[in-house]
């Protein structure tokens, strides 16, 4: 994807596309479940106005230091793909005969995709990457990795505003925590229903990512989490 778009559009449709579906969705998933374990840590019954502040400085402390981490293990994760492409890249290079490339590159594609491959297929693919530049093989940082990893920081930690909204707003713990997993709940089933939308199913995916949600904010608040 070109990182030039023209239009107004152009930032969303880049930052959109630096993330799949898929990772978008992980990392709501993610913050709403990170935030959600605090939020509904408070003893409703006994919490004050120092125990919600404390509360909302812990959620959104732990949010952006999970946010941090995450973005940095995506980079790293990037990063590592990167140079597990530049070493394939190499070893095709490197091989012995013509066949023993074929079968690296083989190596380096999905298992589902290798059987509706032919010869010609593999060999056009090892003349390509054989003719490619050093330095577009070489391993390095690029503007999307950047990117992607700030999206990451972006979607844990402002995940976490909607859901601790309620609690500054409102001065009754009880019905603070039931606005605030009302929203929560919506966002899960908001991300479930985006990630739907490309699989053909977004009510299911969106019931699902709520239910699922849901259960391991238990599991968290029930393992001290």
């Amino acid at each position: 994807m070109s990182e030039k778009v023209p239009g107004n559009g152009g930032s969303k449709r880049l930052f959109y596309g630096v993330l799949n579906p898929v990772e978008r969705s992980n990392e709501v998933l993610f913050g709403l479940i990170m935030v959600m374990t605090f939020t509904n840590s408070l003893s409703t019954t006994e919490a004050g106005r120092a125990d919600v502040r404390s509360m909302l400085i812990g959620a959104v402390g732990c949010n952006l230091a999970w946010g941090i981490i995450d973005a940095v293990m995506y980079f790293m994760s990037s990063m590592a793909e990167r140079k597990l492409s530049e070493r394939t890249v190499h070893r095709v290079r490197t091989a012995d005969d013509v066949e023993a490339a074929r079968e690296i590159v083989a190596e380096a594609l999905p298992g589902i995709i290798v059987p509706a491959l032919s010869s010609e297929d593999l060999e056009r693919i090892r003349r390509h990457l054989a003719s490619l530049p050093d330095d577009e093989v070489r391993a390095r940082p690029t503007t999307r990795d950047v990117i992607s990893a700030l999206g990451v920081f972006l979607l844990v930690f402002l995940c976490t505003f909607p859901v601790v909204f309620p609690f500054i707003v409102m001065t009754n713990a009880l019905a603070a925590v039931k606005v605030s997993n009302a929203i929560a709940t919506a966002l899960l089933f908001l991300a479930g229903y985006t990630l739907g939308r490309h699989s053909g199913h977004p009510v299911r995916l969106a019931l699902a990512m709520v239910a699922i949600g849901l259960i391991l904010v238990a599991l968290a608040s029930a393992l001290g989490g």
